[in-house]
């Protein structure tokens, strides 16, 4: 789940799907701002458009009138034309207070369909197959960079398995040097199965894949339904994403429960995707003491934003949680850094002396 920024509550949608790098910023976002006032495009009146963001291909559109925002909710396709641009690109609109903003960046290697397809046919099919994606530019290698929300990236990586899947399997010919390496590691994977059958006769695994800010939210605030069950839920994360582990008896009720938990992470991921958003609060630019001070705040106002979640790093603070309540916590936040400094009695917009 990526960071986002931006001001007018309720009279802002983010647009996803930007196509960054083609043109100059400030052009993109006359572009964009053109976009949107079109009234075919069901727009009106815009106040501000914010471009580039800290999230690339992400920028926010700002009207004058907060009703706007339902007329272009309400537009099934967004395609941002323009002459000074190589082809249309599908907008993805969401509402800036109300709906999740995931953003994930993912490198693909298509290399394992060069041997069957045209890359450059496959890259078309897919951008065909996920309009409300941003695809790079695709590499002699194969990588290509795709970047967009979790659900869709999910959605693609599924058709990729799905084309491998259905790929012709060639016979290949092997020599005596690799048969004997294959032999070795057939007997490798038979010692590890040995050494670990006992506990795999007493374990049961399940894997699923989440995006790294919601398994973070979900083992904070974990749903009702895994309380109880008899499940050791892990981690791995890479980045954006998480594989998550689920582990549980290898009895017939313990792997009915462990597939009973998968499924409750599952529909909670979803559900966690249409109310989370995420908010950070940068602070590069600030000393040590200044970071800690802006720590001790966040902690403060945790007890009144009980279901808003804090990851402190050192070069930033993340809040995730439910739309309003991220919302209400940076204003808050904006508002004590602007406090008067207690030891010092001055006014201090950047140092948090005396808070609360």
């Amino acid at each position: 789940m990526a960071a986002g920024r931006a001001g007018g509550g309720t009279r802002t949608v983010v647009i996803g799907g930007v196509p960054a790098g083609l043109l100059q910023d400030e052009l993109l976002a006359d572009i964009l701002t053109i976009h949107f006032q079109r009234s075919y495009n069901h727009g009106g009146d815009v106040h501000q458009v914010t471009f580039p963001t800290r999230c690339p291909g992400v920028a926010f559109v700002t009207f004058e009138d907060p009703e706007v925002v339902e007329r272009v909710l309400k537009k099934d396709q967004h395609l941002l034309q323009d002459q000074r641009l190589p082809r249309p690109f599908p907008l993805t609109v969401t509402r800036y207070c109300h709906n999740a903003f995931l953003w994930v960046s993912c490198a693909l290697s298509l290399a394992v369909f060069r041997d069957h397809l045209n890359l450059e046919d496959l890259l078309e099919e897919m951008q065909k197959q996920s309009p409300g994606l941003s695809f790079g530019a695709l590499q002699p290698d194969g990588q290509i960079v795709v970047q967009g929300s979790f659900p869709e990236l999910r959605v693609l990586r599924e058709f990729l398995v799905l084309k491998a899947k259905s790929l012709p399997e060639e016979p290949k010919r092997e020599g005596k040097p690799q048969q004997r390496a294959r032999r070795k590691l057939q007997e490798l994977r038979g010692a590890a199965e040995m050494r670990n059958s006992t506990r795999d006769a007493q374990r049961e695994k399940q894997v699923l894949v989440l995006d790294t800010d919601i398994y973070h939210y979900v083992t904070c605030f974990p749903p009702r339904a895994l309380q109880g069950n008899d499940v050791v839920i892990s981690g791995v994360t890479d980045g954006d994403i998480t594989t998550v582990s689920i582990e549980s008896a290898a009895s017939k009720a313990g792997v009915l429960q462990g597939l009973k938990a998968k499924k409750t992470i599952e529909n909670y991921s979803v559900e966690l995707q249409k109310m989370l958003r995420k908010e950070r609060i940068c602070l590069k630019e600030h000393g040590r003491t200044e970071k800690q001070r802006y720590k001790q705040l966040c902690r403060k106002l945790k007890p009144h934003y009980p279901k808003v979640l804090i990851i402190p790093c050192d070069t930033h603070i993340d809040l995730v949680g439910p739309s309003a309540d991220v919302f209400g916590f940076t204003e808050e936040v904006k508002r004590h850094s602007s406090w008067v400094c207690q030891p010092c009695r001055k006014h201090c917009r950047d140092v948090l002396c005396e808070v609360l």
